[in-house]
Formats: structure tokens, sequence, C-alpha cells
């Protein structure tokens, strides 16, 4: 007997349990279908594993290389690779056992196993069905539905030529699961994932190579903020090669080394690491949903959908990196909720993109949000920058890590800020009140006049603020 839902939802990413609960909240009856975990890429396979293991990073570089400096002595310390890998897997665990624990106080119906769109049934009056392939083994699962949310989520996207094996040729989701570390990476792409990881092997002491097919690392990001990230990491001994076009036919590997050519400037260049990871971004994970049985139309491997997130059958929504646009967890989350309240017939603002805070957790972190300097230059702002050292903020002082600076954008007529930009410690923790003055449409004299604590890293945003109109205090 098939199962009624006023809405099913397929993945249970953040973006899907977060739209299940939801639903749950509005009084509709709601199934969420997922066929690995619930939590999915974000808590299994990317931003929480990945974050356990930079903190971890950071800890063994701080008692390797800065304890002294704080006064305190220490006998040496040494890395146990399988512990950090535990602590990832405990924290993961916790938090899986959370989002569980949500699904039943919600009591909302959870489905594990491949669930796949067949259109409307014969049998009832609703618009959707959907077919799941137990995990278990068990006859399929019949859900018949008035409306379908997609947030299958996205996977690693690799070169072509360049196939994952994640032994020698790692993805992010093989690196996370790496036993031992290598001696030497080759890093393909120096975008956010590739610079979090050059940062995080570095610091575990692994010698890194990072490839960039642009004219610098981290170019969807503010120049300013890749050129001080790029200075920072090579400080801190990464090896950059920008303007550099992978070829993947000179791919030679053994079971000690991975070595790969690079046209730099018409130039081919050879580089040699123990292993590659294969950071270029992720594709949507479309296939084998049932697609082909809707009228769902797809653009360079993307779902395409409307602004209320419905893609071309009313009745069926998509949300998070299937969609493209900003892959991001928080994003997803967001737009889960913007589906169900659409569902639900309830009136809201659409997603302002530019509002929507981006974060970076190397070392030094980076954070922004809003539209970079060339961006408002290009859209025809006159604008006006105001920039500040972490250098001249006491607290960054105290903490032993004054690297970086923060960067406001405003538009010079009619003093709206435009947007803010960060580099430096703890910066993904600063930016909420950036996105907040953002969202609330403040000026700089705004946000300066707010009164910061003293001695805090919030300092330097007060400061920053004040130096669009050249006016800050302590520089």
């Amino acid at each position: 007997m098939a199962q009624e839902y006023d809405v099913v939802i397929l993945g249970g990413g953040t973006g899907g349990y977060v739209a299940a609960i939801r639903a749950a909240q509005l009084g509709l009856k709601t199934a969420l279908v997922e066929k690995d975990a619930l939590g999915g890429t974000c808590l299994h396979r990317g931003c929480i594993p990945s974050k356990a293991l930079l903190k971890s990073a950071e800890v063994y570089q701080l008692a390797k290389e800065k304890a002294s400096y704080f006064g305190v002595e220490t006998s040496g310390a040494s890395l146990n690779f399988a512990r950090v890998q535990q602590r990832k897997t405990e924290i993961v665990e916790q938090l899986h056992k959370g989002v569980t624990a949500l699904m039943k106080k919600g009591k909302i119906d959870v489905y594990e196993g491949l669930g796949r769109m067949l259109g409307p049934s014969i049998f009832s009056p609703m618009p959707g069905t959907i077919s799941v392939e137990m995990n278990n083994g068990e006859e399929n699962e019949m859900l018949v539905l008035k409306n379908l949310i997609i947030a299958t989520g996205s996977r690693p996207r690799t070169l072509e030529g360049l196939k994952i094996d994640e032994h020698q040729i790692l993805s992010s989701d093989g690196a996370l699961a790496m036993e031992q570390l290598p001696k030497s990476m080759v890093i393909v792409g120096g975008g956010v994932i590739g610079i979090e990881w050059a940062s995080m092997l570095n610091d575990f002491g692994v010698e890194v190579t990072v490839i960039e097919y642009a004219d610098r690392i981290l170019p969807t990001e503010d120049a300013d903020v890749s050129k001080e990230m790029k200075k920072l990491l090579t400080k801190k001994g990464i090896k950059f090669a920008v303007n550099a076009k992978v070829l993947p036919e000179t791919l030679v590997k053994t079971d000690e080394s991975v070595t790969i050519s690079a046209e730099i400037n018409g130039e081919k260049k050879e580089f040699s690491a123990e292993k590659m990871l294969v950071s270029v971004g992720r594709q949507a994970n479309t296939e084998g949903i049932g697609i082909e049985n809707t009228e769902i139309e797809i653009d360079r491997g993307f779902i395409q959908t409307k602004a209320t997130f419905q893609t071309k059958e009313s009745h069926i929504y998509a949300i998070g990196d299937c969609i493209g646009g900003l892959q991001l967890a928080h994003v997803a989350s967001h737009e889960g909720i913007a589906a169900v309240e659409h569902i639900a017939g309830i009136d809201r603002e659409p997603i302002n993109y530019t509002n929507v805070s981006r974060c970076i957790y190397s070392s030094p972190e980076a954070a922004s949000v809003g539209l970079t300097e060339a961006q408002a230059k290009d859209k025809g702002f006159n604008v006006k920058v105001g920039k500040f050292p972490f250098a001249a903020i006491g607290k960054a002082l105290v903490n032993g890590n004054s690297d970086g600076f923060v960067k406001i954008i405003a538009d010079k007529e009619t003093d709206d800020l435009l947007g803010i930009h960060m580099i430096g410690s703890h910066v993904t923790d600063l930016i909420s009140e950036a996105g907040l003055a953002m969202v609330l449409d403040a000026t700089p004299w705004e946000v300066a006049s707010t009164i910061h604590p003293h001695p805090s890293l919030s300092e330097v945003i007060g400061e920053a603020a004040l130096a669009v109109d050249g006016i800050a205090i302590h520089m």
C-alpha cells in the first residue's frame, strides 16, 4: 500500500533535513528519502570532518611552532594522525545522532534507500510518486505525494583524463579517509576546497604544491584577499603555480608517486608528489533519480528552478548543490526553508544571494559578503574603500596572530555597504556582523557607531568602517 505525504524530500543532507524539519513544523505530513546517511556531504564528507581536521592541524602547529612564543615550554609535539581521524569520526557520529533524533522529534518518516521519481500515480489524485529501493533489501516502498523537494546534493568533479582512484589520485572524499599522511601532495585547483586542504596538509607537515588554472588563487574572492592569502601561505612554505593548465595526458603514476605536467605561459613544467588531490569544483547528483520521467530542465548538469525553487513541474522543487549557484550548506538550508514555506503558502522575500556570507577555513581564514571591489566597479558603482589591519588590533596581538585585514567597500554616492572582505584569524566568526550589516542596508557610519568591545577582534570591523571615510583611529 502506497504511503501518502504532503511533502517528500529526496536527499537527507543539510538542505534536505532542514526542509523536512520546517515542513513538520508547519503541520505537513513529511517523508525524507536518503540512500546513505542523514546529514549528507556536509556532515560526512565535507564541512564538519574537514573542519575537524583543520582544527587538529591548527593545534599541532600551535604546539610545535608557537607554544614557546606564549611562554609555554614543551618537550616537543608529535602528531598522532590516527587519533586525529578518530576525533573527526566521533564528532561526525555525535552530530549524526543529533540529526536522527530531530527526525524522530518531528515525526518525519525516514526511508533509507534510493528514491526515484515515477511521475503521477494512476491510483491516486496526487501529482507525484516516488519508488524507494530500500537499503535493507526489502520490497520497494511507494510514496505518493503532493509536493516533492529534490535535495540530492553534489559530488567532487574531476578533469577528463584524471581518474580518481582514491589511492594515488584523490578527491576530497578520499583525502578525508586517509589513514596516513603523505610526505608530499600536489593539489589541482586553488579554489576554496583546494586552499583549505593546502593549509591543513602544510600544517600537518606535508609538502604542498597548488596548481591553479586562473591567474590567481581564490579567483572568486576579492583580489586583495587572494593576494594576501597567497603571500601568507607562501610564507608557510606552500608552493603555487597559477595560470597553469594541467595536461592530464602527461600523468604518470607509480606506487610511490604521481607526476604530471602543466602548461604555464606557453612552457611545460613538471610536478611530482607522493599523491595528488583533484579539487576543481563539484557536480550535481541528478543521475538515477528519474529526471527522465519528468519535465524538469537540466542546464550544464544542474536542475533549473524559479525564484520559488519550483522546477518546470510546479509540484517539484529543487534546492542546494543540485541547482548550482552558491554550493554552501547554509544556503541549501535557507533554500529548503524557502521552498517549504512556498508550499505552505507563506509569502517571503526571495533569497538575496549577494548577502550570503562565504567562508574559507584555512589558516589564515578568509570570509566575505557582498560584492568584491572589481564586481562593484563593473556594476557601475563609484566606490570608496576602507581597509584596516589586524596588526593594529590589541586582541590580535594577544592571540599571537596579527596577519590579515578587513576591507569594506561602500557606494560613494549613497554610502551603502557593497561588500566586506576579511582575511585573518577567526574571521569566519566575525563575518556574521558584516552579513547582518548588509541585510539591514547599513552604512559604514552605522557600523562604526556600533561600540565594539575592547579588547576584541571585532574592533577591526569598526576601524575598517571608519577607514572608509579616512578617519580610522588607530592607524
